[in-house]
């Protein structure tokens, strides 16, 4: 079935505004765009005095982490790891990974979220949420290497690929965890065959400057060099954080390589200020959410809110423009390759529409600054679309909300139950 969106006012992935225009939806494309399209055959939504754009993109997620949200409070970076999130992680189960990734599908579809870059194991219950709620997914199946031998991790990664070819939500790239995790050996073992699969790698690198400093004493290098030794640049790349990213890196980094920033993590940690701030322009950035359980919360627009403030915070109130950090919240499409993220004809129909006729962002003078510094989307939203299918329609979203949220609430007094076991990990 055909939407027409009639008289809204567009804000593409530029900020840029065209008012009193409507936009017409059919086979999950936007198939025109214009003032005064014909309605014949198609449902009309009136869109008066309201705002189109297309949807957000969160490029760095842990979706199953949504089961932990809450559990590791006030503590410092590496206990949160080392004693906290990976001893209860060593006893998740795919229930507990099928009904987190529902639960943060749920909390990013209401936040206008349309497509997310996932990092974690249990790749095919993610893949499952995101079909059955109907968000786009890429999907890094995370990789250790333990014992210097990533064959069990590739095969899984093969698998899942395998079982999500064809699939237009879906899509699936591998996943080595860090540069500080993995040895260079296992780095290039997952470089090498992501390359014969013709897709790309999604890892954290230079999250604190204790891995800086730890991999320059190890490897007479930084994290980033010793990633594009191993060949990760030359990819298509998702670079996790990058929070202590310098200026000798920026030079290999690749075309296809974006970085996720995701600054809630890194103030709820303590993680410092890096060199993320100084070099943002010279990098392609777009907005994360981490997981959950650092994060408190998937919705990339506080995300990007952030990553504004506090590079104003550090006497630049004139830098961090309006239309800079709004690129920010759409910039991920283009490391995911969904063919969406514009509203251009032909392009996929994940859209948002917004009402900003709300005390909370009234008086409306600038559209853009409402949304960034104003707006809840989770109530301005009205509508989303991924497809040209409705997840969000008239504020609520299409699918049983209630049931994720019976579910993950009974996967959670499990997880208590069961509390802590004996990670391998150790951050």
């Amino acid at each position: 079935m055909s939407t027409l969106f009639q008289n809204a006012t567009l804000i593409d992935e530029q900020g840029r505004l065209s008012p009193h225009t409507d936009l017409l939806v059919e086979g999950g494309l936007i198939a025109r765009i214009g003032p005064h399209l014909p309605v014949e055959g198609a449902r009309v939504i009136d869109c008066t005095g309201q705002f189109l754009t297309p949807g957000l993109c969160n490029l760095h997620a842990h979706t199953p982490m949504n089961i932990f949200k809450g559990i590791a409070e006030d503590v410092n970076i590496d206990d949160w790891f080392n004693r906290e999130l990976w001893p209860y992680e060593s006893k998740i189960t795919d229930e507990d990974i099928y009904w987190g990734s529902k639960l943060a599908i749920a909390e990013m579809a209401q936040n206008g979220v349309t497509a997310f870059a996932d990092h974690y194991f249990g790749g095919a219950m993610i893949a499952q949420a995101a079909r059955e709620c109907g968000l786009r997914a890429d999907i890094a199946y995370t990789a250790f290497g333990f014992g210097g031998d990533a064959a069990a991790e590739i095969q899984a990664t093969e698998d899942l690929m395998d079982a999500c070819a064809g699939d237009p939500l879906v899509q699936v790239r591998f996943g080595p965890h860090s540069p500080y995790m993995c040895t260079p050996e296992v780095l290039t073992a997952l470089v090498e065959r992501a390359r014969a699969r013709g897709v790309g790698i999604h890892l954290h690198v230079s999250e604190t400057a204790a891995q800086v400093a730890e991999s320059r004493e190890k490897y007479g290098r930084t994290p980033f060099a010793v990633v594009a030794d191993c060949g990760g640049f030359t990819l298509p790349c998702i670079v996790a954080h990058a929070l202590y990213i310098e200026e000798g890196d920026l030079p290999l980094l690749g075309e296809d390589t974006f970085v996720a920033a995701c600054p809630k993590t890194y103030l709820k940690l303590g993680m410092g200020e890096g060199g993320l701030w100084r070099h943002w322009k010279n990098l392609r950035l777009a907005t994360g959410t981490d997981g959950a359980a650092s994060s408190a919360t998937v919705n990339p627009l506080e995300q990007a809110r952030l990553f504004a403030l506090l590079g104003k915070w550090r006497d630049q109130a004139e830098d961090f423009a309006l239309k800079d950090i709004w690129r920010l919240l759409f910039a991920g499409h283009q490391a995911l390759g969904f063919h969406s993220g514009r509203l251009k004809e032909g392009w996929a129909a994940d859209l948002n529409v917004w009402s900003l006729d709300d005390p909370a962002t009234a008086p409306l003078y600038d559209p853009l600054a409402a949304i960034l510094y104003s707006a809840d989307p989770a109530r301005a939203i009205r509508h989303t679309l991924v497809g040209g299918r409705f997840v969000k329609e008239d504020g609520r979203l299409t699918f049983d909300v209630e049931e994720i949220l019976r579910e993950s609430a009974r996967c959670a007094a499990a997880i208590g139950r069961r509390g802590k076991g004996e990670s391998k990990l150790f951050f």
